[in-house]
């Protein structure tokens, strides 16, 4: 990726590098655009301003962010479009084409939720979480993927979470998360010999959506905490590093990185298997890999039910 100036020192991780950040008109996706800015990055801020079920759109979210870092001397434009369709991702990264001429960084952060059950959950709650979150992402690595893959230099950084796991009552969030997840990674491996990283983000940070979480999230941070870590993935020293294809959580001070996927155990048979022989011998075997998730899943079932949001 192009840069300018020291790029090793505070205050210039980002220099001469154009960022677009979506979602960022509140929460992690506004820190991010003001460490991007403070990092000397020119922002694209996208933010339909809606709500956190997804109703309620407007532009000012987008424009105040755009005020914030032109009042602490950086540039920035304000994109209000959903991107869940794709003239919308479209315009985010064209927009930064028009005003800055090139594109060196998107952030996908925007997201709703729309809890519910699986039994109960309805089309209209499963579509627009899946939209936003996975094809928003979608739209716009699509439409940066084609800038960057010319300029062979770039970065994507999607964001997922812990709920990729699995989810008691958020399907449609914890599906849409991990099929962030295998997109990053797609990416990774696709767009790798032009010089374009993708890596995701979970964070674990006090936000809109996290306020509606029934249980205590341990560790959990600020936006401004998970706002460092994007800036590196950003810039030339994690693509100097070849970090790419990862995924990485930041909760507070703490920051890890996930598993790859990867076969645990096998076993073999004289030919085919029988349904006999895989009760025979399948537990004892290959076994199972414990699904952590269950092991909490008591806790999170009684304080939903005492109405605990000890995250808000």
């Amino acid at each position: 990726m192009g840069s300018e100036g020291n790029a090793g020192s505070e205050g210039n991780f980002l220099a001469g590098k154009v960022v677009a950040v979506t979602g960022a008109g509140r929460g992690i996706g506004r820190a991010v655009a003001l460490a991007c800015a403070s990092e000397r990055a020119k922002v694209v801020v996208n933010d339909y301003g809606v709500s956190v079920d997804g109703g309620e759109p407007r532009s000012e979210v987008a424009e105040a962010v755009v005020k914030e870092i032109a009042a602490a001397g950086g540039e920035a434009v304000a994109v209000a479009d959903d991107i869940s369709t794709m003239a919308g991702g479209q315009r985010v990264v064209d927009t930064a084409l028009t005003r800055y001429g090139r594109l060196d960084g998107a952030v996908c952060v925007a997201g709703i939720l729309r809890e519910r059950m699986l039994f109960n959950m309805t089309e209209e709650e499963w579509d627009p979480v899946v939209a936003t979150h996975l094809k928003g992402t979608f739209t716009v690595f699509r439409a940066a993927s084609a800038v960057m893959r010319t300029q062979r230099s770039g970065a994507l950084i999607g964001f997922t979470s812990g709920n990729h796991q699995g989810s008691v009552s958020q399907a449609n969030y914890a599906a849409a998360k991990g099929g962030i997840i295998s997109l990053v990674r797609s990416a990774a491996l696709g767009l790798h010999k032009y010089g374009v990283t993708a890596n995701a983000v979970a964070p674990v940070a006090r936000t809109r959506m996290s306020a509606n979480v029934p249980m205590e999230l341990a560790g959990i941070g600020e936006p401004e905490d998970v706002a460092p870590l994007v800036v590196y993935l950003l810039s030339d020293h994690a693509r100097e590093q070849e970090i790419t294809g990862q995924v990485y959580t930041v909760a507070g001070p703490k920051i890890a990185v996930w598993a790859q996927p990867r076969e645990l155990r096998a076993a073999y048979a004289d030919g085919s298997w029988t349904p006999q022989q895989l009760a025979d011998h399948l537990p004892g075997t290959v076994g199972r890999d414990p699904m952590p998730m269950l092991e909490r899943l008591m806790e999170m079932v009684e304080a939903a039910a005492r109405k605990d949001r000890p995250n808000a």
